[in-house]
């Protein structure tokens, strides 16, 4: 394996961050306790949770972020790609960016340890990434294409374990299979990994075919996994009404959200009902967020912009289609004051909204009532407000149609079939036992 030279590599920053001693590795229960048992938690994803916006995430109620994916290989071997995704001056900083997990996707474990060094000092926890189901993955045989080689798997996870002085968590993906899901979860926990988030979506899950999570199967793995592991439910999370709800049905030990909070970080709001926390107004979150852009100004915020300019605004923007064209022409390297002035755009839109005399007649959340079968009610929002994004499948949205449920395929299984299935293994093995041991007693 070539590796860069040490020079190459910058330290650690040591500015008001002073990197702080452990005196021991710190593991499970006792490592989420550490960083403060965390309940809300922003999801790694491709150049979206990146410094700009896990900052903003915070304010808005997220206790524990996850960096966006890295490549282990290319954040080892080339110094361009280090300098794009992380900024060792900035990311980390225990100011304003802890808890941190750094995500890695890798299939080398050589690879992954070598990335996880360098960055080590300027995180809390190391997560391999198990659950990307993108195209990409599959062709660099990464992520949740990692499913089909569990030996990699464990040596990966293991690796990390032994040689690191942080620990190492592991997001994954469920199987239809109820069984083997319990099983692969299992053995990544033996492997080392200290959290598990596992999503409850299968790997097929994704674009027209994303579905709903089964949160049925999420909670039959929290019963079938040891009582003190720390357990985090990944999927469904549309509102922050939804976050209880997750918590009390899986019984996990806290919620992350991806799509959710990308389109409304005020997902993770659960202090109070205020309306401007759970459900912001776009021209403020959006100016609030370039305002953090600007003051940190990293070059994987810089790269991140126009893709959360849309969508922040996403259901704003299918009202007023005339910004789009400005947005896409807009490119991520151009002037902050060519930013400012779509802002400022933006602004001036919604504050005529708020000239209206009933303006606080329509400037509400409605919610339909109706529950739906994923266990929760869609509501109507304002457009000038973040709210949840529903993809088409097959030209009609999400919200509007019956979707695919993990794990429950022409024959339902259900938690209780389950345990009877555990449980009849579970007497063939002793009926095996004892068959066994009777014919050990019988004298030759």
């Amino acid at each position: 394996m070539t590796v860069p030279p040490s020079s190459s590599i910058p330290s650690p920053s040591q500015s008001s961050s002073e990197i702080l001693p452990q005196s021991k590795k710190l593991q499970g229960r006792e490592f989420y306790n550490s960083i403060g048992q965390p309940k809300t938690i922003v999801a790694p994803m491709v150049d979206q949770s990146e410094l700009a916006w896990r900052i903003l995430s915070r304010r808005y109620g997220a206790e524990l972020c996850y960096t966006p994916m890295f490549h282990a290989k290319l954040f080892v071997t080339s110094e361009k790609y280090r300098q794009n995704m992380w900024d060792f001056t900035k990311d980390g900083n225990f100011e304003n960016d802890r808890p941190l997990i750094v995500q890695f996707c890798a299939n080398d474990p050589d690879y992954l340890l070598q990335a996880s060094k360098i960055i080590e000092n300027n995180c809390d926890a190391i997560d391999l990434n198990l659950g990307c189901p993108q195209g990409i993955a599959k062709k660099g045989k990464y992520g949740a294409f990692l499913m089909d080689d569990w030996d990699l798997i464990y040596k990966l996870i293991k690796n990390l374990h032994d040689n690191l002085k942080i620990p190492v968590t592991a997001k994954i993906r469920i199987y239809d299979d109820w069984e083997k899901s319990l099983e692969y979860a299992k053995m990544v926990l033996k492997a080392g990994a200290q959290f598990i988030t596992i999503h409850g979506r299968t790997r097929d899950m994704k674009g027209q075919q994303t579905g709903l999570a089964n949160w049925k199967i999420l909670k039959y793995l929290r019963d079938n996994l040891p009582k003190d592991q720390v357990f985090f439910a990944n999927g469904n999370i549309l509102y922050p009404i939804d976050l209880k709800r997750c918590m009390n049905e899986t019984l996990c030990d806290a919620v992350m959200s991806a799509e959710g909070n990308l389109y409304n970080p005020g997902v993770f709001w659960t202090k109070n009902n205020d309306i401007n926390k759970q459900f912001p107004r776009v021209d403020k979150l959006l100016r609030e967020y370039f305002e953090i852009v600007k003051s940190i100004d990293t070059l994987a915020s810089r790269h991140s912009m126009k893709a959360h300019f849309f969508k922040i605004m996403h259901e704003f923007l299918n009202i007023h289609k005339e910004l789009r064209p400005i947005i896409g022409q807009t490119s991520v390297h151009s002037s902050y004051d060519d930013w400012e002035k779509i802002v400022i755009q933006v602004e001036e839109i919604i504050n005529k909204i708020y000239e209206n005399p009933n303006i606080k007649e329509i400037d509400i959340i409605e919610d339909n009532n109706k529950i739906e079968e994923w266990g929760g009610s869609y509501k109507i929002i304002p457009y000038w407000r973040c709210q949840p994004y529903f993809r088409k499948v097959d030209g009609e949205k999400q919200n509007t149609r019956l979707l695919k449920i993990a794990g429950e395929n022409d024959l339902v299984v259900t938690s209780d079939e389950a345990k009877q299935k555990k449980l009849k293994r579970e007497l063939e093995d002793d009926s095996n036992d004892n068959v066994v041991s009777k014919k050990q007693a019988i004298p030759i």
